[in-house]
């Protein structure tokens, strides 16, 4: 039983309307993931926002997209996988890479390696990482800020695949193409 659920139009707190309309017109469609957040219209206002400020940061379009397509593998969500494979995809990342993620394969590109295993071990560890992974890292030619970045953008994967799995969000259709399942088991 899902704790949380996509809601409809009809119950949607007024609140969360503005962003729904706003997403509507950027995507053309409400994802399914929105309507979850729709339920809180502050958590929807910190995720859309968290959003656009990760877009105003130092990485590439690409490189966001391999950051957030791999903290939510990682994560395990299912549904964030696929509709950043979408995303990755309109952003110019290479299929090898994106297929690489979502198989849990080795990326050939050594700088986007680096920007993945860094990714990986910052969700993986809760951000205790050793200082050679953070040189390593910065060897790979990424900055302090970027480490700060990287945090960033696993916060906001946070909430989205947190949510995600409390509410086993249904895949839009948009998403159907880049359908993934998770090999990772939930906790007991």
């Amino acid at each position: 039983m899902s704790i949380l659920t996509p809601l409809a139009a009809d119950a949607v707190p007024e609140a969360a309307s503005p962003y729904l309309e706003q997403a509507g017109r950027k995507f053309g469609f409400v994802p399914n993931l929105l309507s979850v957040l729709a339920e809180s219209p502050t958590t929807l206002n910190g995720y859309l926002t968290l959003n656009g400020i990760l877009a105003q940061g130092t990485f590439s379009a690409a490189e966001q997209q391999l950051i957030l397509i791999t903290t939510s593998a990682v994560n395990g969500c299912a549904y964030c996988v696929a509709a950043h494979t979408m995303g990755a995809k309109g952003a110019g990342l290479a299929d090898d890479v994106i297929e690489a993620v979502r198989t849990g394969t080795p990326i050939a590109d050594l700088r986007l390696s680096a920007l993945h295993d860094f990714t990986v071990r910052v969700v993986e560890k809760r951000g205790w990482l050793a200082a050679d992974e953070v040189d390593a890292f910065l060897d790979a030619g990424f900055t302090k800020a970027q480490v700060l970045e990287v945090i960033l953008a696993v916060a906001l994967k946070t909430i989205s695949n947190y949510s995600n799995h409390l509410a086993d969000t249904p895949l839009d259709a948009a998403f159907e193409p880049a359908r993934w399942e998770s090999t990772h088991a939930p906790a007991a």
